[in-house]
């Protein structure tokens, strides 16, 4: 048994990297040494939180000598070639799924790990969830007899279907939404069964990708392995959350919901007449709250830190590297032949999925870019550079990645892959450009990384049109910085934010910042400056589940920020981007703030009344009592500081969770006046856009 521990780096620092870190702090003899990303202030705030050290490229990490294995967890396609590259340099490996884009790439990074003497395994989480444990133990010892047939299904809602970014890996090729979800449903199946043989595949229910054809939202695959019947459902709308794995047996059948990590057997007993189904029904009662009451009071007493998906990152890391720090074989179910299996599966699936494939635009001219819009690959950003373009303007829009969704409008729009950090280089960018719009924000956990990855960029993309000699600027902050807390205030665009806003939320308080940074540009150097703050944008290409209506649990149900009886400050989005517009145009309102706000036309409680009337869907509305959701919020926030020693958070107040009620009402008679500016005051034709032309479900 090894003495020394086992040392591990992050290859990859988004979103998923911390589902990773989190669980390998719980592998015994496992330490996180090292975080690479071609980004590395994501990879030095990563590494920060876990005593690693951040590196910026993958030689160096290498060539520092400070780990024996890595995690690749960068976008799909990369992950063949750094998984040679890992394995060849003696590092163990573990690849996020999909570990590679088909079989043979598969097959050959489990010829490279036997030839360097090295592990690689697969990252198929759900293969590590205890209840997935327990149903592989029932199923060997005969509780549910002889299996004759399994359903897995995973129907979650993927909203980047509907509301974007468009440009991310699993929307570029319809392949891809199979090989991102994919993995979940056949590594289970080759766990449990064996390669199974793919009978037939049928897609379904189509959604629009602007400008780049469309993509199926249902999979539906029929398959068999032996003497069991297979089928495979993948659904992507707006749809219950049933990630799950039914098996049917001689005896009994199981249902594991990989969601809630609960494992119930439905099986037949010996008694008589009315009792017999009584005692099934209270034997699936009992195995329900006993599990239920099990995961509640675990999650509890961890603060949240052992989910079921956080316990599936911690059963795979276990089952991985537990075993190589004691020398002991690797665990089958994440081994290469494994993975081997699982992408042989799928190319299988998708040598039957017939789709069509869209032919990309050719472009006959190179754009000429008046405007730029900054996170142009958003809700807004999209349908704003597109509005840009209808009026006969070409657009340059900066984005994180190099591809966005506007394939369909190559000789309008050119997409520059930018960090927001670099200065010189957006100056560089605003070069010949006559109108800049800033709609980046950042999605941050304290204010000192919100002063650093929204405030400073806000700032110096200011700096940036001021060298570039611009001729009008236009920040979209937002309506939320405002106290909204008091039915009888009335705000008007000349209304100030707060002058203390360290109580506020921290999406709040950093776009005020934002906003106050650049007025203080416009005021010292002239800085030619407009600022608007959009309501609660609705419209096509947006999301249902906007969190500026309620908390969301899941598709079908909703509390609502306070009684939901108020009328919204709601705008569609066709008019906000007019707003937008108009702000740019307009001459003489540098220095201005206008809130994009329409007419008080609906609550919340009259918009999900017309989703059922318009479309049929009746999602459950429950108001919420926004004093005691803050009382929650303070012993949260007591919890988090006192116990778990976090810093940077925002103390919650009580005027921070009434204001997300939208209390208040707006007067938009200055943006009207100033701006000519003419949102939709017709209750239906508003619905209409809002609802009825929304795609708000998928289908």
């Amino acid at each position: 048994m090894t003495t020394s521990p086992l040392r591990i780096g992050l290859i990859g620092a988004g979103y998923i990297a911390t589902w990773h870190a989190d669980a390998l702090r719980a592998v015994p003899g496992v330490e996180l040494t090292a975080v690479c990303d071609p980004n590395l202030d994501l990879a030095e705030g990563l590494a920060a939180a876990h005593g690693a050290r951040a590196f910026g490229d993958l030689d160096d990490l290498i060539g520092a000598g400070l780990c024996d294995g890595v995690h690749i967890l960068t976008p799909p396609d990369l992950h063949h070639p750094l998984a040679l590259q890992c394995l060849r340099a003696g590092l163990h490996v573990l690849v996020e799924k999909p570990v590679a884009l088909n079989a043979a790439q598969t097959q050959e990074i489990e010829d490279a790990a036997r030839a360097a003497n090295r592990r690689f395994h697969a990252g198929h989480n759900f293969l590590g969830l205890p209840s997935y444990t327990r149903l592989k133990r029932e199923i060997r010892r005969g509780a549910l007899g002889r299996v004759s047939g399994a359903e897995i299904r995973w129907c979650y809602p993927f909203g980047p279907l509907r509301a974007g970014p468009f440009g991310i890996w699993p929307l570029r090729d319809t392949r891809n939404l199979m090989l991102e979800f994919g993995p979940h449903l056949m590594s289970l199946v080759i766990d449990l069964f064996g390669l199974p043989e793919i009978e037939h595949v049928a897609l379904s229910k189509p959604v629009a990708m602007p400008g780049a054809g469309t993509r199926p939202q249902g999979w539906r695959i029929l398959a068999r392995s032996g003497e069991v019947e297979l089928v495979l459902i993948l659904s992507l709308v707006e749809t219950a959350d049933d990630r799950s794995v039914t098996i049917r047996g001689s005896s009994a059948r199981a249902r594991l919901d990989l969601a809630a990590d609960t494992l119930i057997i439905d099986a037949e007993n010996t008694a008589d007449l009315v009792a017999n189904p009584l005692l099934r029904q209270l034997s699936l009662a009992g195995q329900h709250l006993t599990q239920g009451s099990t995961n509640a009071a675990r999650q509890l007493t961890s603060f949240n830190r052992k989910s079921p998906y956080a316990l599936s990152f911690r059963g795979l890391a276990q089952g991985i590297w537990e075993p190589l720090a004691q020398n002991a074989p690797a665990d089958p179910r994440w081994s290469g032949s494994s993975a081997v299996a699982v992408m042989t599966a799928l190319d299988a699936v998708l040598a039957k999925a017939d789709w069509p494939t869209p032919v990309p635009a050719k472009p006959n001219r190179k754009p000429a870019p008046s405007a730029m819009v900054i996170g142009g690959t958003g809700f807004i950003g999209r349908a704003l550079t597109r509005e840009l373009v209808a009026r006969g303007n070409d657009v340059r829009v900066v984005s994180r990645g190099r591809q966005g969704p506007f394939a369909d409008l190559p000789d309008q729009v050119e997409t520059v892959s930018l960090s927001l950090r670099d200065t010189d280089g957006l100056t560089q960018a605003m070069a010949g450009i006559d109108t800049v719009y800033n709609l980046a924000r950042s999605t941050d956990s304290s204010w000192e990384d919100c002063l650093q990855n929204d405030v400073a960029v806000a700032e110096g993309i200011g700096k940036a049109a001021l060298s570039a000699g611009v001729r009008r600027l236009v920040y979209t902050g937002t309506i939320a910085s405002f106290d909204m807390s008091d039915p009888a205030v009335t705000i008007t665009d000349a209304t100030p934010l707060p002058g203390e806003m360290e109580d506020r939320n921290l999406y709040a308080r950093s776009k005020a910042e934002c906003e106050r940074r650049l007025m203080a540009l416009h005021r010292k150097s002239g800085l030619p400056l407009v600022i608007a703050r959009p309501g609660i944008v609705l419209g096509a290409g947006g999301p249902l589940q906007h969190w500026g209506i309620g908390r969301w649990h899941g598709a079908g149900a909703v509390r609502l920020w306070g009684n939901g009886r108020n009328p919204l400050p709601f705008v569609l989005i066709g008019d906000c981007v007019d707003g937008l517009i108009r702000c740019a145009e307009t001459e003489g309102i540098e220095g201005r703030a206008f809130n994009l706000v329409g007419p008080p036309i609906l609550s919340a409680r009259d918009y999900f009344d017309a989703i059922h009337d318009r479309l049929g869907a009746r999602i459950r509305v429950s108001g919420g009592n926004l004093s005691l959701m803050y009382a929650a919020d303070w012993v949260k926030f007591q919890l988090k500081t006192r116990v778990l020693g976090r810093g940077g958070l925002t103390r919650p107040s009580r005027a921070d969770w009434l204001s997300r009620a939208h209390q208040s009402r707006f007067d938009i008679s200055g943006a009207q006046a100033a701006l000519g500016w003419q949102p939709v005051s017709d209750a239906d034709t508003f619905l209409t856009g809002a609802v009825d032309q929304a795609g708000l479900l998928g289908f």
